[in-house]
């Protein structure tokens, strides 16, 4: 637990140094206004952004015939399939997100849709739309937030140790974060290049041959 909120913590500082570079690929969005000072709700709204840009990517990239996709090189028996990926964060974020906004939690009928999202929803086109809702409920939900509210302790927390606005949004984006790192993973065993990670100078170029 002290783990996960001390990297929830880092990534909230974090952000201004990713900004320059995120704020080139928003896609429009003005969360982290250039005219004047950042505030909580900026800075957090700004930090989700730049999450839903990667994740919604990634999510994307994966062909609808490879959502079923889950590794199986080494130890990955009883993983999640690539589409539970997308779907776990989606319901994850619908919890998160809804209890910011006093939404009581939704009942799933058993565990396993509680955590990886209605079954009813199947296929590539109706997952991603899931995920944008969450993502767009997101955007909902901290635009609620200021700085009387951020940190009064809710009634209805998704989770014993997330008990404030503030900490819900940012774990939110540190538990999406955590699984587009897993997605990256089926995206590379399928000879596909995260959108994110295109078009970059590689981290650990090859050496090239002897006497060349």
């Amino acid at each position: 637990m002290k783990t996960a909120l001390g990297t929830a913590a880092i990534l909230l500082i974090s952000v201004f140094g990713a900004m320059p570079a995120a704020a080139q690929q928003s896609q429009g969005r003005s969360q982290m206004s250039t005219r004047g000072p950042a505030t909580l709700q900026s800075t957090l709204d700004f930090q989700l952004t730049i999450v839903e840009r990667e994740f919604e990517g990634a999510a994307d990239a994966m062909p609808a015939d490879k959502y079923d996709f889950a590794p199986a090189n080494g130890d990955f028996k009883g993983v999640r399939t690539f589409a539970q990926e997308v779907k776990h964060v989606a319901a994850a974020d619908d919890r998160f997100f809804g209890a910011i906004l006093g939404r009581p939690p939704a009942k799933a009928p058993n565990y396993f849709e509680q955590e990886n999202g209605p079954d009813s929803i199947k296929t590539k086109a109706q997952i991603m739309q899931y995920l944008r809702d969450s993502f767009a409920e997101g955007h909902k939900a901290i635009a609620s937030i200021t700085n009387e509210n951020a940190f009064e302790p809710l009634s209805n927390s998704p989770t014993p140790f997330l008990r404030t606005r503030a900490a819900i949004a940012i774990f939110a984006c540190v538990h999406a974060n955590d699984h587009y790192g897993q997605m990256v993973e089926y995206l590379r065993d399928n000879g596909i290049v995260p959108p994110a990670s295109r078009n970059r100078p590689l981290a650990n170029p090859p050496t090239p041959p002897a006497g060349k």
